[in-house]
């Protein structure tokens, strides 16, 4: 039996870029002077959209400009990978959704990324609350499945050097970045999955990041019928290349990409 329109879960790649993004400040380099919009990233971050819900997953510093660029009017949730700004930096602009949908946002992570999020807005949680402070409710994540709004996230434990790190499987779609190791144990969470994203910062080797093929060998070991390498940097090159070096199943993701599963 075929999905109806509101089951079928919708990916959008709001930014598939390193943490310095693409093009780099100051560089010349053949990617960061493409005219390829594919080549242009913004910081990591992706959303979910099923069952009339709205869901991101990590907010860095280009938050606001990408919620603008997809005309994004509903947010239910924001879940984090980890504590690293480019990828928590842009929590301030959910305050948007707090005065237009009239309700607190909630926010998943782990205790150690809460703490780092209290460390960083401290103004968010003091308790003469600034007026203009975004309006949020904590989620404390582990290691064992959660629902938020009837849809099942299931995390997926890797390590970024030595920083714990959580990637999420929703259905058939699993999405993991900044990662350079994932026991076999977490590897047995992601098989089945129809839909892989994986990060793949550039083509040598990395101590925090897989590197492109790294990334594909894992890849080839799940065999998903589909997969994206994201948190790209410029030293990947430039998309149109790259991808027709790739496997046949294996593409680049790109800013504005979207996916329907």
């Amino acid at each position: 039996m075929s999905k109806n329109a509101d089951d079928r879960l919708k990916v959008t790649f709001l930014g598939t870029g390193t943490s310095i993004g693409v093009p780099v400040i100051t560089c010349d380099c053949p990617v960061c002077i493409s005219n390829d919009q594919r080549d242009k990233r913004m910081r990591t971050s992706v959303m979910i959209e099923v069952n009339g819900h709205t869901f991101v997953i990590d907010c860095g510093p280009d938050f606001r400009h990408q919620m603008l660029r997809q005309r994004v009017m509903n947010l239910d949730a924001v879940i984090f990978t980890h504590e690293h700004r480019d990828h928590i930096a842009g929590l301030d602009d959910v305050r948007a959704f707090n005065y237009v949908l009239n309700k607190k946002i909630d926010i998943y992570g782990t205790p150690q990324v809460m703490e780092a999020i209290r460390v960083e807005f401290p103004y968010i949680f003091s308790e003469s609350r600034y007026f203009g402070a975004p309006q949020l409710t904590m989620h404390p994540i582990d290691d064992q499945p959660f629902t938020i709004l009837g849809v099942e996230f299931i995390p997926i434990l890797v390590l970024h050097e030595k920083l714990p790190v959580t990637g999420f499987r929703v259905g058939d779609f699993t999405y993991i970045t900044d990662a350079s190791y994932i026991s076999e144990s977490e590897l047995e969470k992601i098989k089945g999955s129809k839909v892989i994203v994986l990060n793949a910062l550039r083509n040598s080797k990395h101590v925090s990041h897989f590197s492109v093929n790294e990334a594909v060998d894992i890849l080839k070991k799940l065999q998903p019928k589909a997969a994206y390498l994201t948190h790209l940097s410029h030293f990947v090159g430039l998309h149109e290349d790259v991808n027709k070096k790739l496997p046949d199943f294996v593409r680049l993701a790109y800013d504005g990409l979207e996916l329907t599963l």
